[in-house]
């Protein structure tokens, strides 16, 4: 896996070839001057077909959510990408399957040593809360809820996904408090 250079082993990465569909594409995006990670679950569908993160309407959201456009969002030099999995993992009951635990177990760490500079990281999601937040609450609503708890430079967030609007509509305190708080960490962040 080219050498000691994890972000070119990641991209290059083909560990779960065979267990979830083609193609293996790993999708994130990282650089060392990053200041902001994105830490998502897995890419959906359409995202491993075009091949850019967040390149869907959860991307529009989070955009918004952060109070970015696509310029700021996708530069790696300012935006760091790095899903719990690379590859879209495939199609479950109800909704994608979970991100498959191998990839973060392989590259995870490896790759945060590669960002030294990050200064708040937005947690997406149950799977990143579990890897990133020392002490997640019982549920994810818990968690957001419970924004306040955590490292300042850390955020846990609902995943942006429009299969949300339930969640967004049950939870107006989200839109309230917690979404001018993130776009100022946002642009504190990237100032720095």
């Amino acid at each position: 896996m080219t050498g000691n250079d994890p972000l070119a082993g990641a991209r290059a990465c083909r560990l779960c070839a065979g267990a979830i569909p083609d193609p293996i594409r790993p999708v994130f995006q990282a650089d060392p001057r990053a200041r902001i990670l994105v830490a998502g679950q897995a890419p959906g569908r359409k995202v491993q077909a075009s091949g850019i993160p967040f390149d869907d309407a959860s991307g529009e959201r989070l955009r918004d959510w952060m109070g970015v456009d696509r310029t700021v969002f996708y530069d790696p030099a300012r935006i760091a990408i790095l899903p719990m999995a690379f590859c879209y993992p495939g199609k479950g009951k109800s909704g994608d399957l979970p991100p498959p635990p191998i990839c973060a177990e392989t590259w995870r760490d490896r790759l945060l040593a590669q960002l030294p500079d990050i200064r708040l990281t937005l947690v997406i999601g149950q799977y990143a809360m579990n890897w990133h937040l020392d002490t997640p609450h019982r549920t994810l609503t818990e968690t957001v809820r419970h924004w306040r708890d955590f490292d300042a430079a850390t955020l846990p967030l609902p995943h942006p996904s429009p299969r949300n609007n339930i969640w967004l509509a049950k939870n107006p305190w989200f839109g309230e408090e917690l979404l001018p708080h993130l776009r100022g960490r946002v642009e504190s962040a990237l100032d720095a």
